[in-house]
């Protein structure tokens, strides 16, 4: 089986999901950032979109989602060899649903100063990208501030 979700089947979630997204606003949100950015955006597959080539250097990622748009700097072949990455990717567009779509935002970024508190970075111990699986957004393993010192 496929890790890309494109090529994952469109299910009853997936497509109450990407419902609530336009509800909830975070899709048009997400299209809007990525239209701003100069993206060229395509449909990806499960109710998702590829936004490619945005030009702003926020934020720094590989790759950050909105609603059900997943945005990158990068060009559509970056995210061939990258299955795993919108498996992650996938997954954030999931929560977006689930927390009420741009509601989703002022709490990731709380999570975010949580995480930089207790480990230095913004993954670690960030709920969202725990479970959206840290070694798919290739982010390193959890680690505390303490536990790098030995």
């Amino acid at each position: 089986m496929s890790s890309d979700p494109a090529l994952l089947p469109h299910t009853r979630w997936t497509r109450v999901r990407t419902v609530l997204n336009w509800i909830n606003l975070s899709t048009p949100l997400g299209l809007a950032i990525a239209r701003v950015g100069g993206a060229s955006i395509t449909r990806h597959g499960r109710g998702t979109y590829l936004a490619t080539g945005y030009r702003f250097g926020f934020p720094v990622a590989s790759a950050f989602t909105v609603g059900s748009v997943i945005t990158s700097k990068h060009d559509l072949d970056f995210f061939a060899d990258r299955p795993l990455l919108l498996r992650h990717e996938d997954r954030h567009c999931t929560q977006y649903a689930f927390v009420l779509g741009v509601v989703m935002l002022p709490v990731y970024f709380l999570c975010v100063a949580v995480s930089y508190v207790i480990a230095g970075d913004h993954a670690s111990y960030n709920p969202f990208e725990r479970l959206a699986n840290l070694a798919d957004g290739d982010y390193p393993p959890p680690r505390t501030r303490f536990s790098r010192r030995s």
